[in-house]
């Protein structure tokens, strides 16, 4: 599905969403304040009807070096949105979806210019594929535990704190009952004991660590492993979820919905093509009898 094709679709879709907002704003003062703020929509119509809506619509038509205006002009502009939506405590709407466009320009660039999306750039740093140096069970707890302190408090305590800051500085939060945060809690600690049992099985049965740079020497089959491939993304998107209900913040909900997209369409085929270069046959029987995402109560 990722092919030029789309990547021309999505700059298709673009340019007409740009067109209708800018008729919007023209027509409907609702939808000025709320995107524009106190911006002047004339100059700033001006600037964007040709380098946003005008260069997609002609990157849908295959001008290539549309898409070199096209997607640097939607980042300046989103960039821009944001800072003044913090600054102004204005316009929030107009910073969320030139974010949100940002990055699917981005995308579609590569997308119209390469024919694909480089996932495999991600594998660097911590992120790379290389197995424990030891298979030591204390060596690798110790080193899960490590992992569990940094990544879960920079993913579920540092950046949704901030998202449901800028949320609320832009205007966008909504009224959350206390029954959503209590069972945001509910939730976060059922996700958080699915994390710590997938961990501690990667650590012990696998001789490895959930971290890409220091995998498990062995297949795990057991455990979590034994009703669903990805306990521990799975127990991920759901902390995540459940952090954005405890804080009130549809955005934290949304980033961790988003990183769940992101990590299946992205990080799992590179991950499973590892799995089966290193396990062959083994993994490839595992992965036909266990789900990927929804658990089978029965062995």
């Amino acid at each position: 599905m990722l092919t030029r094709g789309a990547g021309r679709l999505y700059f298709a879709l673009q340019a007409a969403a740009g067109g209708a907002w800018w008729v919007a704003v023209f027509t409907t003062s609702v939808v000025r304040e709320a995107t524009l703020g106190d911006l002047d929509p004339v100059l700033v119509a001006a600037f964007d009807l040709p380098l946003f809506v005008g260069a997609s619509a002609l990157a849908a038509a295959g001008v290539r070096f549309a898409v070199w205006i096209a997607a640097p002009w939607t980042a300046l502009v989103a960039a821009g949105m944001a800072v003044y939506a913090t600054v102004a405590e204005r316009a929030g709407w107009g910073a969320l979806l030139m974010t949100a466009a940002a990055i699917g320009s981005a995308g579609a660039a590569m997308l119209v210019l390469t024919g694909r999306i480089p996932a495999e750039r991600i594998l660097v740093g911590p992120f790379a594929f290389r197995t424990a140096r030891s298979t030591a069970a204390r060596d690798n707890v110790g080193r899960t535990g490590a992992q569990v302190v940094v990544f879960w408090g920079l993913f579920l305590v540092v950046i949704p704190v901030v998202i449901a800051a800028v949320e609320q500085r832009w205007g966008l939060q909504l009224a959350a009952p206390a029954a959503v945060r209590v069972a945001g809690a509910v939730i976060l600690v059922a996700a958080s004991a699915l994390g710590i049992w997938s961990a501690l099985a990667m650590s012990l049965r696998g001789a490895g660590t959930p971290l890409p740079s220091a995998m498990a020497h062995r297949l795990v089959v057991s455990g979590p492993y034994l009703y669903v491939r990805n306990p521990m993304a799975l127990a991920g998107i759901a902390q995540g979820v459940a952090v954005g209900l405890m804080l009130g913040s549809w955005l934290v909900v949304l980033y961790a919905l988003s990183g769940s997209l992101f990590w299946n369409r992205i990080v799992r085929p590179l991950e499973e093509a590892d799995l089966q270069a290193r396990f062959g046959a083994e993994f490839a029987a595992y992965r036909d009898r266990v789900a990927c995402w929804i658990p089978r109560l029965r062995r």
